[in-house]
């Protein structure tokens, strides 16, 4: 494809500032049309972000002639059949995290692109975030010697008020930990590679919904993660840490709260670092999709690392 002209199906919240503008900050790339059940709404933001055409039935969307590559940003529970009705017409995809509503699905979306030869990527942003990039940075140099430990907290108070879909499990697949915790994963993922064995368990009011998860897992080379995930903790208590301990220092950053910041500690002291992370948080990423798609360049969050991630997630529950 000399130019990737992009239909986005859902274009709700996500798409206003994180990701949408991506598109067309990329080169060689632009947003066709737009997709939502709610017509008026679809109208609206197409007519505030200067996109030709708008739809309210996704099939809609799929036969324009002028779409050649489809952004899925609804919730969860729709990923999958948004994604087999565009891979089944040939268009390559790009997919909101978690890349399906539970692991069955998101390993019928990657046999579905497999058997088809389509380009397909799930938007798993951080990978090519400032922060997040020069940690694996300060990895790959050795900063900290051998690696052989990693601590994560993520504690957050209960939501006061309702958090619409992301606890409907009917939408989510279960909860804040089903929302946020595949960001994490596929970090340690992108890091320290394919895991050997993880194992976990978790609680929750909901038996849907896991409000507290702990566990572990094992990466190659010996790297033990250690993971605790509170979502209904005092709102004193909060925190977002993860530290990456080696025999010779500790990398300190956040996945959250601050994820512009991080810290090197050596025995020479403590080296702080802050980076400049764009407003449109997914642009850095979507620039290598368009390249990908393009036949340009390698996949950036390709669906098998997606579908690793989904099973972590699973085995940390316990499910």
């Amino acid at each position: 494809m000399d130019r990737i002209n992009w239909g986005i199906i859902g274009c709700g919240n996500v798409t206003e500032v994180k990701s949408g503008p991506g598109f067309r900050l990329a080169a060689n790339s632009d947003v066709t049309a737009v997709m939502r059940r709610n017509r008026e709404l679809a109208q609206d933001y197409a007519k505030r972000h200067q996109v030709d055409r708008y739809y309210d039935n996704a099939d809609d969307l799929l036969q324009d002639p002028h779409v050649n590559a489809v952004y899925i940003a609804t919730p969860p529970g729709s990923h999958e059949a948004y994604a087999l009705a565009a891979i089944a017409r040939g268009l390559p995809v790009y997919i909101e995290k978690p890349v399906g509503i539970d692991l069955p699905a998101a390993r019928r979306i990657a046999a579905a692109v497999s058997a088809a030869g389509i380009r397909a990527c799930v938007a798993h942003y951080r990978r090519r975030l400032p922060a997040f990039v020069a940690v694996k940075q300060l990895l790959a140099e050795g900063r900290i010697g051998r690696v052989h430990h990693v601590d994560l907290r993520l504690w957050k108070a209960a939501p006061k008020e309702n958090a619409g879909w992301r606890l409907d499990p009917a939408l989510s697949g279960g909860g804040y930990f089903h929302d946020l915790a595949p960001h994490q994963l596929d970090i340690l993922l992108y890091y320290f590679g394919q895991p050997l064995k993880v194992s976990g368990i978790s609680t929750g009011t909901d038996p849907r919904i896991a409000d507290q998860v702990s566990g572990q897992i094992l990466f190659p080379d010996d790297v033990l993660f250690n993971g605790s995930w509170n979502f209904a903790a005092p709102s004193d208590r909060e925190e977002d840490n993860c530290a990456i301990t080696g025999d010779a220092g500790t990398i300190r950053f956040h996945f959250f709260r601050d994820f512009h910041l991080a810290t090197l500690e050596t025995a020479a002291g403590t080296e702080s670092f802050r980076f400049d992370t764009p407003a449109n948080v997914q642009a850095p990423l979507i620039a290598e999709v368009v390249q990908y798609f393009r036949g340009q360049g390698a996949n950036p969050s390709s669906v098998e690392d997606a579908v690793t991630g989904m099973q972590m997630m699973e085995q940390l529950l316990a499910q």
